[in-house]
Parts: structure tokens; C-alpha cells; sequence
């Protein structure tokens, strides 16, 4: 599945690649199309996550009043689900479509000649073979690296195969070559410049995601059932506050910790693309959030 979504990214990327003329450029129109067409997607989400705040308090009603009777209780759930046009697994969609992303783009930058340039196995395997035979290096985990690092060389070696010339990518972003692969080449300062500026904008997107999860539950009161009258009563939300937000960090870690982990072993054109990501994220999320508070009459 993911060697398909890979291969109809490379579609795209190869034609921004044709029309720049450089990989690093070609990653980040590719990311900025992405964003875009995730937009509906990354709004739906924003006013689910605020509609589902204000549901909290319908909820508890619910939950106190059939405490001794599961079923009814899931029932009503549902049907406040329903009345409010809701789903509870709204955000499930969410996150599979980021797992999809991530790991269809990690095959694409991982194999660049096969998903953009949709050269042949059986040509990868000989040019690979050639290299080898050679006794120059060939990683096992990116032997279109390789290749397009020893284009010269293969060209050279054959001179007459005219598809030799789709190992000819431009590599060379901004003087950092996005071929490289950080745990291959610790030794070069250059390969950590792009990892780092990511790590940097993890952290202001987290900061950016807790700081405004604060404010609205700042703003909230914890909602609390009076035992004898199942009536609401408004109560400072403090400890609901310290588990959400214990809660939501975890969360909010554990995606930027999974893509630093494979940014150390992968080419660092992956890094770009998490890089400008999230950059175009914090950028979509204070947009956003200023849009739906006008939408909603907030101040």
C-alpha cells in the first residue's frame, strides 16, 4: 500500500522536480501541495477539536445520570454524537492519514530513481552490480543514493545507456546535499543542520499546541454532578486541566521523537520535507485558530 501512495507522489514530485530543476526545491512546492490539500481536513479537525470541548458538559450529564446502566449510557453517548453531528473517532482519521504520509514519503526519498524516475528494477540491480563489482560501497538501505552519487562513474562505465541519465538528480540544496544520510556521514557538521532546524520547530509547534490547549482550558470551569440533584455545577478545573495537558504532551511528542529517530537514518530530503511541514503547520494552526474564534464570535 505504501509503495503505492509512493509511487503516485513520485508522479508529482517528478514533474516539480522538472520544473525546478533541483530536488530540494521540488520537495518543498511538494510539501506546501500537500498542506493544501489537507486544509479542509486540518480545519475540520480544528472546529471538531472546539466543538468537542464544549460537548464535555453534556457528556458528564450523561455519564451521571445512567452511571448504572452501561449500555443506556453508551447509547445516549451516541446519540449526543449523532444530534451534534459528531463522530467519536473523528480524530482517528487524522492520525492515519499522517502514518500514511509518513512512511509513503520515507519509501519515496528512499528510492527517488524507482518512484520518480520509474527506472526499471532489473537496471537498479545492474548499475548496483556494477558498483560492487568495482568494490565501491553500496548501502543496502539506499542503494538509489548510491547511484546517484556514482552517476559520474556510471556514465562513464556506460556510455552508451541512455538511461543512465535518471540517476542525474540535483541533489544540492542550499550547499547541503540532500542525499546524505546523517548516521553515515556523522562527521560532517552539514548533515545536522536540517535535522536540528526540524528538532527547533517540533518544539515551538508542541509549545504553540499546549499554550493554546491551556488557554481554553483556562477559560473552561470543570464540569462537576451534584450527587443528589445530577444538576451541573461549575467547579475550577485544575486537576481535569493537569491530566488533559499530561495527556495531550504525550501525544504531542511522540510523533516529532518517531520522525527524529528516522531522520538520523534517512536521506535528509525526508528532514526537508518534516522541516517545511512544519513550518507550513504553525503557520496553518495560528491562521486557523484566529479564523474559527472570528467564526465563533470569540474574543
Amino acid at each position: 500500500m505504501f509503495e503505492f501512495f509512493a509511487s503516485i507522489f513520485g508522479y508529482v514530485l517528478a514533474f516539480l522536480y522538472n520544473l525546478v530543476n533541483n530536488y530540494g526545491f521540488a520537495i518543498i512546492l511538494f510539501t506546501v501541495i500537500i498542506k493544501l490539500l489537507l486544509l479542509p481536513l486540518s480545519i475540520k479537525q480544528q472546529k471538531t477539536m472546539k466543538k468537542s470541548a464544549k460537548m464535555q458538559e453534556k457528556m458528564k450529564v450523561i455519564q451521571f445520570k445512567y452511571k448504572n446502566d452501561p449500555e443506556k449510557m453508551n447509547q445516549e453517548i451516541m446519540n449526543l454524537y449523532k444530534n451534534e453531528k459528531m463522530s467519536p473517532f473523528s480524530g482517528c482519521l487524522t492520525a492515519i492519514i499522517q502514518f500514511l504520509l509518513l512512511l509513503s514519503i520515507f519509501y519515496l526519498v528512499r528510492c527517488p530513481i524507482t518512484y520518480m524516475e520509474k527506472l526499471a528494477s532489473e537496471d537498479i540491480n545492474k548499475y548496483v552490480g556494477q558498483l560492487q563489482e568495482e568494490g565501491k560501497e553500496v548501502s543496502k538501505a539506499y542503494p538509489e543514493i548510491d547511484l546517484i552519487r556514482e552517476y559520474q562513474w556510471l556514465k562513464e562505465k556506460n556510455p552508451e545507456d541512455e538511461k543512465v541519465e535518471k540517476l542525474n538528480l540535483q541533489m544540492n540544496f542550499l550547499g547541503l546535499d540532500l542525499s546524505k544520510i546523517p548516521q553515515q556521514n556523522m562527521t560532517d557538521y552539514t548533515v545536522y543542520i536540517i535535522p536540528v532546524l526540524y528538532i527547533l520547530s517540533s518544539f515551538i509547534s508542541i509549545r504553540m499546541t499546549t499554550t493554546m490547549q491551556q488557554k481554553q482550558m483556562q477559560k473552561k470551569k470543570e464540569t462537576e454532578i451534584d450527587g443528589e440533584t445530577g444538576e451541573v455545577i461549575e467547579k475550577e478545573g485544575e486537576n481535569e486541566m493537569d491530566a488533559v495537558m499530561q495527556t495531550n504532551k504525550m501525544m504531542s511528542w511522540m510523533m516529532p521523537i518517531m520522525s527524529i529517530s528516522i531522520a538520523f537514518v534517512a536521506p535528509l530530503g525526508l528532514a526537508l520535507y518534516w522541516l517545511i511541514s512544519n513550518l507550513l503547520m504553525i503557520l496553518e494552526r495560528i491562521v486557523l485558530e484566529k479564523v474559527i474564534k472570528q467564526e465563533d464570535g470569540e474574543e
